[in-house]
Parts: C-alpha cells; sequence; structure tokens
C-alpha cells in the first residue's frame, strides 16, 4: 500500500496548507519516479529498446518514427550508462514541463497532488516514452497560453520525436494565436480534417492501426480513466467555463480546446481503447488544472464539495485499482529503488 500511503500523505499536506512543501514533494516524486527498478509494466519492454536502439547508427535515426527518442537511447549506450538511467532521464523530462505547468497554477502544490494517482504512476513510472511527451507537451500549453506559435510549435515537434502520438497537438497549431470563436473553431476543425489525413497516412499512423485497431488488444482501465476525463469536461462547460473566463482568460482558450478534445476521446476509445487512452493521458494536465483551480473560482454555491471531490475520487480510483488489479501487483509491486546502487 506504499502508493496509497504516499497519496494520502500528499492529500494531507494540501489539507494542512503546507505549500511550502511543494519543491521538496516535486524532488521527493521526481525521486520516486526515477530511481525504480524493475518497476512499472513496461519496464522490460524499455530495457529491450535499450539494447536494440543502443545498437543503432545515426544514419539509423532517419528512418525512425521517433528519431529523438533513438538518439537518447544511443548517446546513453554511447556514455556507457547503464538502462536504468533511461527512467532517470524520461523522469527528468517529465517533470520538468508538469514543473513548469505547475508553477502557473495557484495552487501548484494542489496540481502537483492530483497528477499522482494516474498520470505519474502510468507515465514517468511505466510508459517512460509518452511520459517525457507529454512533459513537453505542458510547455507547450504554456506556450500556447502565451499564444507564442513558434514556441508552441518547436515543443511539439521536439514531443513527437520522441512519442509520435504528440503529433496530434500540430492540429492545434491554427488555435494558438487570436480569439477562441465558434467561427475560429469551426475553420481549424476544417483545417484538420486534411492535417487529419496527412497524419493518417504516416507510418506512426500505419504502426498504430497495425498493432490496435481491430486486433483485441485492451488497455486496462482506459473505460475508466476517459470517463474521469469526460466528467471534468462536462464539470467545465457546465459550472467552470464563465466562472474561468472571468478569473483566468489567459488560459482560458487551452482549457475549453482540452476539454473539447478530453470528449473527443470517447469516439477514439470506441474504435481502440488503446489509441483512446493514450491520447487521453496527454489531456490529464488540462483535467489536473480545471480540478486544482476549483477553490480559486467564483462559484456560488457548492465549492467546498468540488474541491474535496477530486482528491477524495482519485483516492478511491487507486485504492480499487490497487486492491482489484493483477496487472497492477505485478507491475508496480514491490516498489523496489536503486538510489543506494544498481542491485548485482
Amino acid at each position: 500500500m506504499i502508493y496509497v500511503a504516499t497519496y494520502a500523505g500528499m492529500m494531507a499536506l494540501r489539507l494542512l496548507q503546507l505549500r511550502a512543501v511543494y519543491p521538496v514533494l516535486l524532488a521527493a516524486l521526481f525521486l520516486f519516479s526515477a530511481f525504480r527498478y524493475e518497476v512499472g509494466c513496461d519496464w522490460f519492454g524499455y530495457e529491450n529498446q535499450y539494447q536494440v536502439f543502443g545498437a543503432a547508427t545515426f544514419p539509423d535515426l532517419l528512418s525512425m518514427n521517433e528519431p529523438l527518442w533513438t538518439a537518447i537511447v544511443m548517446l546513453q549506450v554511447r556514455l556507457d550508462l547503464p538502462y536504468p538511467w533511461l527512467n532517470v532521464i524520461s523522469s527528468a523530462i517529465f517533470f520538468w514541463g508538469a514543473h513548469r505547468l505547475a508553477i502557473r497554477q495557484p495552487d501548484k502544490l494542489g496540481f502537483l497532488i492530483l497528477l499522482f494517482p494516474v498520470l505519474i504512476i502510468n507515465m514517468p513510472m511505466s510508459g517512460i516514452r509518452q511520459g517525457a511527451a507529454i512533459g513537453l507537451i505542458c510547455m507547450a500549453f504554456n506556450a500556447f497560453s502565451d499564444r507564442k506559435l513558434l514556441r508552441y510549435l518547436i515543443y511539439v515537434i521536439i514531443a513527437a520525436g520522441i512519442h509520435s502520438s504528440a503529433s496530434i497537438f500540430l492540429l492545434l497549431a491554427p488555435l494558438v494565436q487570436g480569439r477562441l470563436t465558434r467561427g475560429r473553431l469551426f475553420l481549424s476543425f476544417l483545417l484538420a480534417i486534411p492535417g487529419g489525413f496527412a497524419l493518417m497516412g504516416t507510418d506512426m499512423a500505419a504502426t498504430a492501426t497495425t498493432r490496435y485497431i481491430g486486433t483485441g488488444i485492451d488497455s486496462a482501465g482506459a473505460s475508466y480513466r476517459i470517463a474521469l476525463l469526460v466528467m471534468t469536461a462536462l464539470l467545465f462547460f457546465t459550472l467552470l467555463t464563465r466562472p474561468w473566463a472571468r478569473t483566468f482568460p489567459e488560459d482560458h482558450k487551452i482549457v475549453t480546446i482540452g476539454s473539447l478534445m478530453m470528449l473527443a476521446t470517447v469516439p477514439a476509445l470506441i474504435l481502440s481503447s488503446v489509441v483512446g487512452d493514450r491520447l487521453g493521458y496527454y489531456f490529464i494536465p488540462i483535467q489536473t488544472m480545471i480540478l486544482a483551480r476549483i477553490p480559486h473560482l467564483p462559484l456560488r454555491t457548492g465549492r467546498g464539495p468540488l474541491t474535496a471531490a477530486p482528491y477524495l475520487a482519485l483516492l478511491a480510483v487507486l485504492t480499487v485499482w490497487i486492491v482489484f488489479s493483477d496487472l497492477f501487483a505485478g507491475c508496480y509491486l514491490p516498489y523496489e529503488s536503486w538510489l543506494l546502487g544498481l542491485p548485482g
């Protein structure tokens, strides 16, 4: 129950309003994620990538779907760093991006805590390649809020070089600058259609189709995670969007678009639970922004229960996941760290 105890302890810090501990907690979660040993469902899969990509040559990068990720592994091997350091590198990218987004929140401690039960455990502690890409997309969200198109594109392109699924955010580029109106949203949707077909024609899309669509491969817990995204999006559109626009106008646009894309994960889930789930993870930072800012919005009623509900709901989700999932037990238990040295 180390994971439940960790989350419960963080909830206590938030309840006591100990916001000054944020940098300590950030460092502790980084160490918890980066220096785990044989923990995470993808541990041995990435160990295999370390062996395969480590033997690649620089000309090989030109034919890779994720050349930056391959380059990271190649460089690590050439520096004679053992495989577990790959988790340190990917966790550093994730937590740096999460931190850059967190410090823009009125409650950065709450934001970081709410990331733990789903995003941190599943991404930098397992799917490390997408975890690194999500860290970069967090910085792209900041650039979007600042209306910095070039910076936004740079972060998205780098993220796509690590995990090609991040290229879907290139379709949001027409919305970075200017006000978000129904006309602009509709025009951007029309422009996204050829862009979507172009992405579907890439090797990345062909690989995803071959692996996940119509193959019977499912993502455990995908429907629950996407249900949480959908409920958050509906909460935003029904109760929070107008107070948000008045209180936090600078990032109302990205949160609105992110909430629309949360709803769009439902048809993706129907197509393939793996595809829907993979896309859904990118929107958890925006979901967490919404949930962590509830106490800072001028709501007429129900702010207290709405503030507590996300923390308690995620505690329940984490507990049920740990108690009833054999996959969790096989992937994450027992928790071990190599901070005191690599075993063997």
